[in-house]
């Protein structure tokens, strides 16, 4: 066979061939015009592992050109200018990167964005240091938006200065790290850890926050920690982002038989662009592989060395899962705060200040929303001032236990009923300008909700409705907020693909309903509830119509389901392979479904087992297979170009002496889907 014939139905260049071959034992010369047919066929049925390792090459050659890239900007001190907020394209070309490139490195890092969305001057830096510059804030360039969120984040800085009475208050604690590594776990586990005991007569509830009292080692004082129950980093990521500082101390949490991985990575950055004082709690110890020395040392590798190496960063080991080493870790928090004791203060007697942590719909109670409080005292009957707008007044508070509460003071998460309208994660409530500020006009801030959410299910809809031919996944999504139920839309408008599309049926806020589950069973959809339930009606509706009912608190974790939902709807890949032709010289038997018949190969080779063509005077006239091969008497696998041989012939078409049998294989290939973003 030529070499050229065997590069095309490879699909490579020639040249490339022969100098990949030698590589895997194959000794042909780099200048060889042909190749025994034995040892193509060789080549062939190996092409597809050295293409897999050929790919995995490549892309470690890539990774290992991306990091000489990377410390050659660090080693020149390669510095870019960055604003408040920029666009995806904006961001590449003040990096002189290809925008694919950039947004290929922002899906790493869980991000997915398209060239025309705008990412916050945190977001920029992070990424940009993580290629290897050196980031500068661009002074008097941010634009408005970047403006109003400074202005918002100073405004609160100040009134949590307000007042002359400024005394130690509990601190605030946010837990951080890469998904699976036992956040929800740890969090769990101190919730338990509580002295005090207060669950009697209250079910333990999800608020957002709570609040564990601890035994001072020294002084035998119970001190109250706050802990930020979020799911992951993410929602601190938009408090901060709209101003609000929420923590005062970090825990980044690292398995230690897992060690750093990106959202690792991601979380140092957030709490180092947070100026934030951090403890690491090295976890699951007690599993088999776990190596702590070893997630140390990939931690000092990112720039974060623990005390007992001489660095500034206290490390705990600990079993979050057996309780193992709590107690410990709880002991330096409260030393770190002690350390950071000027900046944990507040004055308890001014209008109360705080940050909404968490908000949703409930059925029963309405618009209901977790207010941490940072500075004074909230109370019963005071009104609900959020950006300058009464939203409505405190009609009841509850703790994290579910306990009535009459008031709620510095550093005291507390689920506040009496919004007329739910506020936005991360919005500042300050009842300093309770008598200036304007009653919400109820009417249009629904409507603006609203519109919102139409606007981006729309959005969403638009690829999906064009192209009737395309399958797509049915998807009733109901979320606790609007800002989750705009994310999980966004992302999954960015599945595009020609065969297959995500089609939204229906959306909202608040727990799944018979509506809902009715829509879901018009159009045999899937319905996603994220951090909320469904109503015990709809439940047994959903088991009874066999719907598929999905619970989840990641968006990732939708996203990922959904990509590999959409790729089993796509077709197999047909990849036909050609292989040879036979001229056929005689007919010598014929039975009903079947012929022997000879000939000559004029090109390539028959195969036993390959199908096959039927082409008279130029025209495919029908298709059959060949299920044995012979030269001479002789039963053999492949009849070779230039050969006489027999073969025996299935099919319905009748074969005529002149006719030419094309002989191929089929093969067929999973399809995966990519983002386009």
């Amino acid at each position: 066979m030529n070499v050229t014939e065997l590069a095309r139905r490879l699909r490579v260049n020639t040249k490339v061939l022969l100098e990949i071959l030698p590589g895997y034992g194959f000794d042909i010369g780099k200048k060889a015009i042909k190749i025994d047919d034995r040892t193509a066929q060789k080549v062939m049925k190996q092409w597809r592992f050295i293409k897999r390792d050929l790919e995995k090459k490549r892309l470690e050659e890539a990774e290992e050109r991306k990091r000489k890239e990377k410390e050659l900007r660090k080693e020149s001190g390669q510095t870019v200018v960055l604003p408040g907020l920029l666009t995806v394209r904006e961001f590449a070309e003040r990096l002189n990167m290809p925008v694919t490139q950039v947004l290929t490195e922002l899906m790493k890092n869980g991000i997915l964005a398209n060239q025309n969305q705008n990412i916050d001057f945190d977001t920029a830096s992070i990424m940009a240091e993580e290629l290897g510059f050196t980031v500068q804030s661009e002074e008097g360039g941010t634009p408005a938006q970047a403006a109003e969120e400074d202005e918002r984040s100073n405004a609160l800085e100040e009134a949590l200065q307000r007042g002359d009475k400024q005394a130690t208050r509990p601190p605030v604690i946010v837990v951080m790290g890469h998904v699976d590594h036992g956040k929800t776990s740890l969090l769990d586990t101190i919730r338990k850890a509580n002295i005090l005991d207060t669950e009697a007569g209250g079910i333990t509830q999800h608020i957002g926050a709570y609040q564990t009292v601890w035994k001072d080692p020294k002084t035998e004082a119970q001190r109250p920690i706050t802990f930020i129950d979020t799911p992951g980093h993410e929602a601190f990521t938009v408090m901060r982002s709209r101003g609000a500082k929420v923590a005062d101390i970090a825990i980044l949490i690292v398995a230690a038989d897992d060690g750093v991985k990106p959202q690792t990575e991601e979380a140092i950055q957030i709490i180092k662009a947070a100026k934030l004082p951090f403890v690491v709690a090295i976890n699951k110890i007690d599993k088999e592989g776990a190596d702590a020395t070893k997630a140390m040392t990939e931690l000092s590798g990112k720039g974060v060395q623990p005390e007992e190496w001489g660095g500034d960063v206290p490390m705990v080991q600990i079993s979050a899962k057996q309780n193992l080493h709590i107690d410990k870790l709880l002991d330096v928090l409260l030393l770190v705060a002690d350390v950071n004791e000027s900046a944990i203060q507040a004055d308890a007697s001014v209008p109360a200040v705080g940050t909404i942590i968490e908000s949703h719909v409930d059925k029963h109670m309405g618009p209901v929303a977790t207010v941490l409080v940072q500075a004074g005292t909230l109370r019963k009957a005071d009104p609900l001032v959020v950006n300058e707008e009464i939203y409505g007044k405190v009609r009841a508070m509850r703790d994290d236990h579910g306990a009535q509460m009459t008031e709620a003071g510095p550093s005291m998460p507390a689920q506040i009923i009496g919004f007329k309208v739910a506020p936005e994660v991360g919005d500042v409530m300050d009842l300093h300008y309770a008598d200036t500020a304007q009653k919400i006009d109820v009417k249009s801030k629904k409507a603006a909700q609203t519109g919102a959410v139409k606007q981006t299910v729309i959005a969403a809809q638009a690829d999906t409705d064009d192209d009737e031919a395309k399958k797509t996944l049915n998807l009733v999504i109901k979320a606790d907020v609007l800002g989750s139920l705009e994310a999980i839309i966004g992302s999954l408008q960015k599945m595009k693909h020609e065969q297959v599309g995500v089609k939204i049926v229906g959306k909202g806020l608040g727990n799944i309903n018979e509506n809902d589950v009715n829509k879901a069973e018009a159009s045999g959809a899937t319905v996603i509830a994220f951090n909320v339930q469904a109503t015990s009606l709809a439940e047994e509706s959903m088991r009874d119509r066999k719907i598929r009912f999905l619970k989840h608190s990641v968006i990732y974790d939708i996203i990922n389901w959904a990509k590999e939902e959409l790729e089993q709807l796509l077709d197999d890949k047909k990849i036909i392979t050609e292989l040879g032709q036979m001229t056929v010289k005689g007919i010598f038997r014929t039975d009903k479904k079947a012929m022997i018949v000879g000939g000559v190969v004029t090109e390539g080779k028959i195969v036993k087992d390959s199908l096959v063509r039927v082409i008279r005077d130029n025209r495919n006239i029908g298709d059959g297979k060949i299920s044995t091969c012979q030269i001479g008497k002789q039963a053999v696998k492949e009849i070779p170009a230039g050969s006489e041989g027999g073969l025996r012939y299935e099919g319905s078409t009748k074969l005529e002496e002149g006719d030419v049998l094309e002989a191929y294989k089929e093969e067929s290939q999973i399809q995966t889907l990519t983002l386009d973003t």
